[in-house]
């Protein structure tokens, strides 16, 4: 996503308007036929509990990071055979990949994606990813899954599934694609199971690792800029690729050595792509503290009771 619609979508200004007005019917028309297909959809119970962690808003909203906590807290409360699917968004590979399976990860970041390999790492699950949500589900079953947590799914209405919709602390534009940040219209979020604002049902816990004198912030993130009110001091400069880029050792190193940072740092999102470049590298840790009532109905879901 370039900077002009970041700002459009996440931080409008009135220079925005002359833009906005000529992609308005776009947006409405395009909104309709996302109403009209969930209106005529059906869904297909696949008899096991799915939860799905989706958003309305296009870009990061945290749910890699909300799937983590879930799953080590479902985890922690002694749910097995917890599967983990995704589309793998930026991944090198087509088709469905089995990216781990118990505790076995087997295959590398180009081939999984970067956040279905974050998941692989920091949790006790297995990932699949795959285009084809159904097939991916399918194949999880044959594999022998109980639980299934479904990313960025919201608009996946042919799979019966618990939604819980994740929003942001702010809202600047309420218009659908193309204008606005919206996949469909605002008012959609009325259909989703659990509603999960940041800020009141989720909050971001960040901690560092590995802290230098002068640091790059180095990101291929949606939306990077709201890393800035978490950094620590000592970041003497930024370089931001795309939303899932992959990095180039050289372009690295020739911006470390102008900006002359001591250390690289990243988000563990984009640590996955990087550790084994060896490079110097302070990492950003996310965490998010999700709220016990949330918790309490998604255990409820999948124990048959919600």
């Amino acid at each position: 996503m370039n900077q002009f619609f970041e700002e459009l979508f996440f931080n409008p200004r009135w220079y925005h308007f002359p833009f906005v007005l000529p992609l308005l019917p776009l947006s409405i028309l395009y909104g309709l036929l996302m109403a009209i297909r969930r209106v005529f959809a059906k869904a297909k119970d696949f008899n096991l509990p799915i939860v799905s962690i989706g958003n309305l808003v296009v870009g990061g909203s945290g749910k890699t990071p909300f799937a983590i906590s879930l799953i080590e807290h479902l985890d922690k409360r002694g749910y097995e055979d917890i599967f983990y699917i995704s589309r793998g968004y930026g991944r090198r590979s087509k088709g469905l990949v089995v990216v781990k399976t118990s505790r076995e990860i087997k295959c590398s970041v180009e081939v999984s994606g970067d956040e279905s390999m974050l998941v692989a790492e920091a949790c006790n699950c297995s990932v699949i990813v795959a285009e084809d949500r159904v097939v991916a589900i399918e194949n999880a079953k044959s594999l022998g899954a109980k639980i299934i947590i479904l990313d960025d799914a919201f608009s996946k209405v042919s799979i019966k599934k618990l939604d819980i919709l994740l929003e942001p602390a702010r809202i600047t534009n309420y218009l659908p694609l193309p204008a606005g940040p919206f996949r469909e219209f605002f008012f959609t979020r009325g259909v989703a199971d659990l509603l999960a604002q940041e800020g009141r049902e989720y909050k971001r816990v960040v901690s560092f690792e590995g802290l230098e004198k002068r640091m790059l912030l180095l990101s291929a993130i949606s939306n990077p800029k709201r890393l800035l009110p978490y950094l620590p001091e000592g970041v003497v400069g930024s370089y931001f690729l795309q939303d899932h880029a992959y990095f180039k050792k050289s372009e690295i190193i020739d911006k470390m050595e102008e900006y002359q940072a001591d250390s690289l740092l990243v988000t563990q999102k984009d640590y996955v792509k990087l550790k084994d470049y060896n490079l110097p590298i302070s990492v950003m840790k996310l965490q998010l503290d999700i709220d016990k009532k949330i918790l309490e109905r998604v255990e409820k879901y999948i124990n048959g009771e919600f």
